[in-house]
Order: structure tokens, then sequence, then C-alpha cells
């Protein structure tokens, strides 16, 4: 069995990146891509290696020759390379396929040696390795039957995403025997290379092939092996990442990232703080409906999205605003509006002290261990500090601490007295218990705006209301003059259509939300019961939507949250920088019941 090699491309979508080099001779960690695949290929015993080369053939050629690869190398030059494509690069080695069975490679992929390992061991002598369509795969993709026969071949550019779920995607690896080769496979390039041109792809062979009913080639669909093809910058990140051997390493790569978790459709992400039971899937229908609209209408200027907000929080339009996400409100307000000297408690949300002077950061450290503290010990600490703001988080994050409504309003009274604005961050308030009942438990209401002036309320929606992606938020305040002010400082256009047409459509809903948060206490519920049940843990009282835990027993968190990701493919969140007392902790966000369960089984077998 010999291997053939196409490495005659440009890589344009590399960029700099391929200026002096080949495509293939990009690294991810350290290591370039040919290289892999050689020291792969070294290990099946091959009769030859063939590369066809093209765009700085003379470059990949020597590096080549100075791996000192054992297994004899053979090189192809594609004089074209620049006017051509794979067909023109694979044919000019059709002799060389005819002289035995051949494992065909693209140069831009990585992938794992059991990729190959099953593939020579498979005893079907002609195949086609795919992989189940995921979303951030492009190109052509296939439909298989139980017989693991294609069916259908279908270029990227005709793709029906509604019916991804059926889509096998060409992984570009593939064994083709001497015979199919010669009979087949050869005659059928030949002649589509001579009726269509040479700006053309090998596969297009394979689908004339498979579309009249042969049956010799078969695909081999893989598992759980890793694979990556790597066209531009972004899947170079991205396969760095996965092809990370050291677990801490990996999971530091992939925290780093602050989202974007999509591109990783096997990880269950139990780190970033979502509703997992709103919006309901009527009104995810409805959203997209109208996708096609929202994306080619400029959305509704400040004044009209801080009515929609108003009429969603109940509150009036000249107290309130939207952000792009809290995030946006958060840094206008700490670096424009929070001047002086400002009180925080901690560990909490870095995002309001990371925006001020440092050294006009006073923290309260709560002495429990478990970080529970309550308005009075607040009001003590501070009493002396000279603060002229008080940030607040409630429930905070990560400890899940929750005030009462009613101290809450003791320390609006405190801070009102003292001139102190106090910042109240209510994005995880609605998972406390209580929320649309009797037994109220947020400060948006116009009358305590009204009379509290220095109180200033701030509100994810991308948390409770479960849409991150659309990046909302809200601030409110009975200070005009503060609201006034900061809609002057945001882009007339800070959200989009997404986002404003969410909040038009939220009162259809809003039973629905007030359900999902009753579904979401018992989840919790039952997902503390089951941490309970983890020797290592201790587990802290919540009322948010995450449960933080104390790592014991010798374990760091850090450690235990590398461990998690790598063996099953789950992200919690390690809080080993954000707390540093010496002790271990990780922060869980509470998901539904079947993927809480899963969690409980993993933290089990860690």
């Amino acid at each position: 069995m010999q291997a053939i090699i196409l490495a005659a491309g440009m890589g344009k979508r590399l960029k700099h990146l391929t200026k002096d080099k080949t495509k293939c001779m990009v690294e991810v960690n350290g290591r370039t891509l040919i290289s892999r695949t050689l020291d792969i290929l070294e290990t099946q015993g091959l009769t030859r290696i063939i590369i066809v080369t093209g765009y700085k053939g003379d470059t990949l050629r020597d590096y080549v020759e100075s791996l000192n690869i054992k297994t004899p190398v053979e090189f192809i030059d594609n004089p074209i390379y620049d006017k051509t494509n794979n067909i023109y690069s694979l044919a000019l080695a059709r002799d060389k396929m005819i002289e035995d069975d051949t494992l065909l490679f693209e140069s831009d992929l990585i992938f794992e040696k059991e990729v190959v390992d099953r593939l020579v061991a498979d005893p079907r002598p002609t195949l086609a390795t795919v992989a189940l369509f995921e979303s951030w795969m492009s190109g052509t993709c296939l439909k298989i039957d139980k017989e693991d026969k294609i069916v259908d071949f279908i270029p990227g550019k005709y793709l029906d995403f509604s019916d991804k779920h059926k889509y096998y995607k060409t992984v570009n690896i593939y064994k083709f025997s001497k015979e199919f080769s010669s009979k087949t496979y050869v005659p059928f390039l030949t002649a589509y290379e001579k009726a269509v041109g040479e700006n053309e792809y090998y596969e297009s062979v394979i689908k004339l092939i498979a579309m009249i009913e042969n049956t010799e080639i078969r695909v081999m669909k893989l598992g759980g092996e890793r694979w990556y093809e790597i066209d531009d910058a972004l899947d170079l990140d991205i396969a760095s990442y996965i092809f990370t051997e050291d677990p801490v390493e990996k999971y530091k790569l992939l925290a780093k990232r602050y989202g974007g978790h999509w591109r990783f459709p096997k990880l269950i992400d139990y780190c970033y703080l979502v509703n997992p039971y709103f919006p309901t899937a009527r009104m995810e229908n409805e959203m997209v409906s109208n996708y096609g609209t929202l994306m080619r209408q400029y959305p509704s200027g400040m004044e009209v999205n801080s009515l929609l907000a108003s009429e969603v929080f109940g509150v009036s339009q000249k107290n309130i605003l939207v952000g792009n996400g809290a995030a946006e409100l958060i840094k206008s307000l700490a670096e424009n509006h929070l001047t002086g000297r400002t009180g925080v408690i901690r560990p909490t949300f870095e995002e309001y002290p990371n925006r001020m002077v440092k050294d006009n950061v006073v923290a309260f450290a709560p002495s429990d261990e478990e970080f529970r503290y309550g308005a009075d010990e607040l009001m003590a600490f501070f009493a002396d500090k000279d603060i002229d703001n008080l940030v607040l988080v409630n429930p905070d994050n990560p400890s899940g601490n929750y005030i009462p409504v009613s101290d809450l309003l003791r320390i609006a009274d405190w801070c009102e007295d003292k001139g102190i604005a106090f910042v109240l961050d209510e994005s995880f308030g609605d998972f406390a218990t209580g929320f649309g009942t009797a037994d109220d438990i947020t400060l948006l209401h116009d009358e305590i705006l009204e009379k509290y002036k220095n109180l200033i309320v701030v509100k994810s929606i991308s948390k409770s209301f479960g849409v991150p992606g659309f990046r909302l938020g809200v601030l409110a305040s009975g200070n005009t003059e503060l609201i006034s002010s900061l809609k002057k400082e945001v882009a007339i256009w800070n959200i989009n259509s997404f986002g404003e047409f969410y909040m038009q459509i939220y009162e259809k809903y809003k039973k629905n939300y007030i359900s999902s948060l009753e579904k979401h206490g018992k989840a919790r519920a039952e997902l503390v019961e089951g941490l309970k049940s983890i020797p290592y843990l201790k587990v802290f009282p919540s009322q948010a939507n995450f449960i933080m835990c104390e790592v014991t027993g010798g374990r760091t968190s850090l450690d235990l949250c590398a461990n998690i990701l790598v063996n099953e493919d789950i992200l919690i969140k390690d809080l080993s920088s954000k707390v540093k007392n010496g002790r271990q902790y990780i922060r869980i966000a509470v998901r539904d019941e079947a993927d809480n369960a899963r969690l409980i089984e993993a933290l089990k077998r860690a």
C-alpha cells in the first residue's frame, strides 16, 4: 500500500502564514501538518509516499527531505497549480495509483493516528472517510444508506441546512484499492478531466462513480477520532485547541475564548450561565420565521428600544436604557460615572472593578467559609471607608449569596443618607425564589427608582432570559440625568434587530418565562443534591443559576476542570484565579435535568 498527498495549493486564506511556505508547513502546536501526517504514515509499513507539490514546491521538498522519513518519498510537481484545482494534481499521479492500493490525503488536514489505523485495518478495499456534519464544517457533504453506500453527493453551495442531520462531511482521506483505481477511478478521472476541464475537484469523480450505483466504494464513519481541516487562521486556532495534549493547557485555551463554544458541538458547557428552559421552541420559531426581515433591516434607535425595555420591565422610558449586553452599560457607567472610591464584594463579578481605577476599589471579603454575607455586614464594613459608590451583585457571582428585597431597601436607604451611588446588579435575580409572585424580588419599579435617586439597577438579559447571543442588557435609575447621559454615550444602534424583536415579542411568552424559572428551581435543587453525593465537593447554597463548590481531598480545581473537559467534554468554571485564599473552588451552571445527571456521573468518575 502507498500514500498520495496532494499539496500543490497556495493556502491564500492563511495569508501571511503561507507567504514563504506551503499550507501543509503551517504549524499546529509547534508541529507542521505535513510532519504529523508523515509520522503517522511511517507507522503503516507503506511501500512509498507520493507528494504532489506546486506552490513553494522546492521549499516543501527540502523540508520533507530534512525530516529523515524512512519510507521512500517521491515528488510530482504541478507547474500550473495556480490555474488548476486538485483534479489536475491527482491526475498527475494517475499512473502511480494503478500500481498499488492507495491512501489519498489532502495536505491541509490534521488527524489522529487512529483514523489511518482504522482505514488500513478495515477489510473493505475502497473507502471514503466521513464524519457526521457539524456546524463548523463546509464543503462537500454526503448522504449515505444503512450499508454505508453513498446515495448523494452534495456540494457545499447546495446544502439544505434544515436537512443537515442527515449529512456526512467528507474528511478528504480515502482508501482506493489497486483494482478500483485501475478499472474505475482512473478511467473516470481521465474522462472527466477531458470533458470538464482541469479546474475541478477529484471528489466530483467519486460523486459520478457513486451516482451510477457503483458497489465498490463505501464510507468509513468516524466516531470520536479527532480531525480538522485548516483553511484559515480561525481553523488553525481551533485545531490548536483540539490537538493540545496537555489537559490543563487544553482547559486554559478553551477558557480564555470567553464563548463561541458552538464551534465545539460535543462540548457541554456548565461554565456560562444561561436559562436552559427559555426561550420556548415556539418563541424560537417565531424568531426564525422573521430572520430574513430582521437580518436585512436596521434596528430602531435608542429611544424606541428604551420604550420596549420599559414595557418588558414595567418602568418608565425615561428611567431605563438598553445596552449591547449589560457589559456595554457597565463599561460606560463605571468608566464615566462611578468616580471616587467604590466598594465591592469579593469574590464577585469582576467586570465592575476591572473598569475602575484599581486604587479606588475597596473590597469587602466575607469571613464566612461559604462566602455568606448580609446587609448589616456590608453597611458595618463600609461605614468608615469613605466610599462614593457601592456595587452589589445579587445573587452574587460566584457564591450565589442572596440578600432579600427588604434588606436591599435598607442598603438603599443607607446609601441615600450617605450620598453613595448604589449599583445593584440583578442579572441573576430572577432565579431567586419568588419571581412572578407576590414575593417580589426586584427593585425594578418606578416607585423605588424615583424614591432612591442614588439607586442604579443593572440587569443582563442574557442569563435568565436565555439569549446571550442577542447581547441585551438594561440599566435603570430614577436619576434621569444619568440615564440621558448614558444614552448619549452609547451608539444609537447599539443593539441589533434580533435583540429588538426579542423584546418586542417577549410579553406573549411571559407566562412561559415564569414557568421556566420554576423548572429551573427544581433542576437546581436536584443538582445540589447530586453534588452533595460527590465526596470531594463541599456545596454552597445558591439562589442563582449556578452553584459554587469547594474542592477538597487534596485535589486542585484546575486539575479537576481539565480532567472533566478532556475525558467528558464538559466545561466547568475553575475559580482558582478569582478566589485566592489557598483553597480550591469551582462554579457549576444549572442545566436541564438530563445534562445535570450526566455531570454528576462524570464527577463521580473524575
